[in-house]
């Protein structure tokens, strides 16, 4: 049955002026089905024939958001989405594209599957992190991927501890922490040595980044445990960010609390989407030497 997506979205990687092209290409295909809004991240960008829109204005709008980028442009889009139930799909313009899976080369072919009503649909889960000063709450922040805990410098090392559930968990040292969702657990938490998770599981990981102790191990926990950061006694300064943006600075009197958020991520996916073949291709599980 087709699908009945009126309006579409279109939020576009900050370097498409240079691919001026390829964005023309997109839209001119997608107005033969909907009308097509377009938000370009670097706002400011002028690109001939296409205006583009505040992020707001876009995702309030429509029936479906389409990202063409790679994963950070779908993670600009998917937190844009997240009280809203509008469906999101990403095409690849990117590296990897663990979130944005369909291929440029093969857009056409799935934007008519898709607005035929053709496609897969996964629910993904965020995350929410609270940031306290002196037990007053002063901001909140979501992710898709991640939270992440470093060092305001380079190649220096913060200490911190982490509870959840009330309970102590550890004390460490390390250049950062990475509370990921199995979102991002592909991503910067996969380079850190973390664990591979499944979408479907309803848990987050901390990974320790390059941890003094070298007996540090990364920690699988129940999604709905909440997870609590504070720096050691040792570290005055800190910045926390949300999927690599809004970064802010931790002092000695602040903590995180990092939860999973209510409300879920309508990610669509071509029929034939298959997670495991997405981790052999981009993981080059299968490549013969």
């Amino acid at each position: 049955m087709p699908a009945n997506f009126k309006s579409i979205g279109l939020v576009v990687r900050s370097d498409m002026q240079l691919r001026h092209e390829s964005i023309k290409k997109v839209t001119d295909v997608l107005a033969r089905h909907a009308e097509v809004l377009v938000h370009c991240l670097d706002f400011n960008l002028k690109l001939a024939e296409i205006s583009s829109l505040p992020l707001e204005r876009v995702v309030a709008d429509v029936d479906l958001v389409i990202s063409l980028g790679g994963d950070g442009t779908l993670l600009t889009a998917a937190r844009a989405l997240a009280d809203k139930n509008t469906p999101l799909l990403g095409i690849n313009l990117g590296r990897l594209g663990f979130l944005a899976d369909v291929s440029f080369d093969d857009f056409e072919s799935y934007i008519d599957e898709v607005v035929a009503g053709r496609y897969s649909v996964e629910k993904r889960f965020f995350i929410e992190g609270k940031f306290f000063e002196n037990d007053k709450l002063v901001a909140t922040n979501i992710a898709l991927n991640d939270i992440i805990l470093h060092s305001p410098e380079s190649a220096n090392m913060i200490e911190y501890e982490i509870s959840s559930g009330g309970e102590l968990i550890h004390i460490q040292r390390s250049d950062g922490v990475i509370v990921t969702t199995p979102t991002g657990s592909t991503a910067y938490a996969l380079s850190g040595g973390g664990p591979i998770m499944h979408p479907s599981l309803e848990t987050l990981a901390i990974v320790p980044i390059c941890p003094h102790t070298l007996s540090n191990r990364p920690i699988v926990l129940p999604a709905d445990q909440p997870i609590e950061v504070r720096l050691g006694q040792d570290t005055q300064l800190a910045k926390v960010s949300y999927d690599g943006h809004s970064t802010r600075l931790v002092k000695q009197n602040c903590r995180i609390l990092i939860t999973r958020y209510g409300e879920l991520l309508t990610l669509l996916h071509p029929e034939d989407y298959d997670y495991f073949e997405v981790l052999r291709e981009k993981l080059f599980w299968s490549a013969s030497y």
